[in-house]
């Protein structure tokens, strides 16, 4: 099919087949990035974020290219979770604005605004790193320029872009060491290659079944309205929701990639483990999912195993409650506080700790359930103060935190700390009576002061910088290196805080998480304390999931 002039209807097709695509295979890219840390979450960001986009370019009230490119990109950059995420949105920032008040777009516009997407993204990266999403994307960009000296199909030039895409993908091992050393491609990558496949399908109309189904409108009456959640909240404190993940799923039964039968005894049973106010309704061809859980991503994957992903939605109901509390404690305005903090971060206890730290709100997230923009940027309205420092306490978080400010109503400061442990060292640098900027560089410069070491189990045999990793083991990650493994988890605590010690270190603080134990953690410390009489060590309930045990050495 050739197509010399793409519609706005082609065009939501397009997004809307490269949605579902990506949405189908996100387990697929997040066990890419899983390696052997079980925190890859890349397929479930980029599904999310371009899932938010989708949607926008769904609800938009436009009939011409360049407004409904607008919309993608709004909609992608709200939504952009994770690093992928946000590298995502900035793509396709640039490709609208290369299709600004276009109507309809010849094979000339679509390339000239692939290149541009690779411009913007390239830009928006401080430290560009090659063999990432950013290289397929510019390799892809560049076929596209080149194919379009030969013609003006535009589904020839889609076909350049995915074949180029997928052999620079192949080649991202090359140029990331840590990609050969594991044996996987780039996670964002391939992501991406997956939405310029769905992107060639929906422009050429050759659309398998499970991207082009679009299930009616017709509401299953049983599904709990979105209401629901604000009827009795006021009668509970936030830090009592135990499953903090509205979560939603829309499950084509049977289409291509089913892995299972679908029988719904069994399968809400299942789903019934994972959390609580569940909701599973189905006819022949469709089954939709509610429910309330901690791990939005093990419901999505399960639910892969019947079908195509249709529809996924997650809300966090942490931030939800604290800003129906905030708007039912009173109906007046309330004077903006000075300088206001928000932490991002997951636990109970942690989230004490931070708050006991002077953090003004917790917006609750982390390791692999990233915040999107607009849950930060929701967060920076919600501390109601006049000037804002973010701390994302996680690598994956600093970019999209970084696209929040820039669309926040108040000046906003990041202090880039990447584990939870920089993000409290970060604080004992704040002082209130300092300008926004002189918290920013103190609090930045304080981050140098901590070493960061967490323990998690391997979920599969691999080799990480010369070391041998055997699936089960416990790993001790000393500031985002592997450094010792150990068949047993307190073996590898002690052996992850000896690597973390230096002569002069004072004070090693233990956050008990998911998995650990206070009596194995005193264990623990009396053997640290053993070590050197000038060590003290600390212990508190974090509650943190992936991880037993957070450790940091000041």
């Amino acid at each position: 099919m050739e197509v010399t002039e793409i519609t706005a209807a082609k065009f939501q097709d397009m997004v809307r087949v490269g949605a579902h695509r990506l949405a189908k295979n996100a387990e697929f890219v997040n066990s890419l990035n899983v390696f052997p840390v079980p925190d890859g979450d890349t397929g479930t960001n980029m599904s999310l974020s371009f899932g938010s986009g989708a949607k926008a370019v769904n609800e938009a009230d436009a009939d011409n290219i360049g407004e409904l490119a607008q919309a993608l990109a709004k909609g992608l950059l709200m939504g952009a979770r994770g690093n992928s995420g946000v590298i995502t949105s900035q793509l396709f920032r640039g490709f609208a604005s290369s299709v600004a008040g276009k109507p309809n777009l010849t094979a000339r516009d679509l390339t000239a605004a692939l290149m541009n997407g690779v411009e913007t993204a390239y830009k928006a990266v401080m430290k560009p790193v090659e063999g990432t999403i950013l290289t397929v994307a510019r390799e892809a960009a560049r076929a596209a320029n080149k194919q379009i000296k030969q013609t003006d199909d535009a589904v020839v030039i889609m076909q350049a872009v995915v074949a180029a895409a997928k052999k620079a993908l192949a080649d991202t091992p090359n140029l990331l060491p840590v990609l050969k050393e594991v044996g996987v491609v780039d996670s964002g990558g391939q992501g991406l290659v997956f939405i310029y496949e769905g992107f060639l399908e929906g422009l050429s109309g050759d659309v398998s079944d499970q991207d082009t189904y679009t299930p009616s409108e017709r509401e299953m009456d049983e599904m709990v309205n979105a209401m629901h959640h604000q009827s009795v909240q006021s009668q509970l404190a936030t830090e009592d929701i135990a499953h903090g993940y509205c979560t939603e799923m829309m499950v084509g039964l049977g289409k291509a990639g089913a892995t299972a039968t679908f029988d719904y005894v069994p399968f809400r049973n299942h789903l019934a483990e994972l959390g609580d106010s569940l909701l599973v309704v189905n006819d022949d061809e469709v089954v939709k999912v509610h429910v309330h859980t901690e791990h939005p991503g093990a419901v999505f994957a399960y639910g892969r195993q019947f079908g195509a992903m249709l529809k996924i939605k997650i809300d966090n109901m942490r931030l939800q409650h604290e800003t129906i509390l905030e708007n039912d404690q009173t109906t007046e305005t309330q004077e903006p506080v000075e300088l206001g903090i928000v932490a991002i971060a997951s636990g109970k206890g942690i989230t004490k700790l931070f708050k006991s730290l002077g953090v003004t709100s917790v917006l609750n997230g982390g390791q692999t359930m990233n915040p999107s923009t607009q849950d930060i940027v929701d967060a920076i309205k919600k501390v109601n103060a006049k000037q804002v420092i973010i701390l994302p306490n996680n690598g994956n978080i600093i970019l999209a935190a970084q696209e929040a400010a820039k669309v926040a109503s108040v000046p906003v400061a990041i202090v880039p700390s990447k584990t939870i442990s920089q993000g409290m060292t970060a604080l004992l640098s704040f002082n209130p009576d300092h300008s926004l900027a002189d918290n920013q560089k103190q609090m930045t410069a304080g981050l140098a002061d901590v070493v960061s070491g967490q323990v998690t189990q391997a979920i599969r045999d691999t080799t990480v910088d010369g070391l041998a990793i055997k699936k089960d083991q416990f790993m001790g990650i000393v500031d985002g290196k592997i450094k010792v493994t150990a068949a047993k988890r307190k073996q590898a605590t002690i052996d992850m805080i000896k690597a973390m010690l230096e002569a002069d270190s004072e004070i090693v603080t233990i956050m008990i998480g998911e998995g650990g134990s206070h009596k194995e953690a005193e264990a623990i410390a009396k053997v640290v304390e053993g070590l050197d009489d000038e060590i003290e060590v600390e212990l508190h309930d974090g509650d943190q999931p992936v991880y037993p045990y957070l450790v940091s050495v000041e």
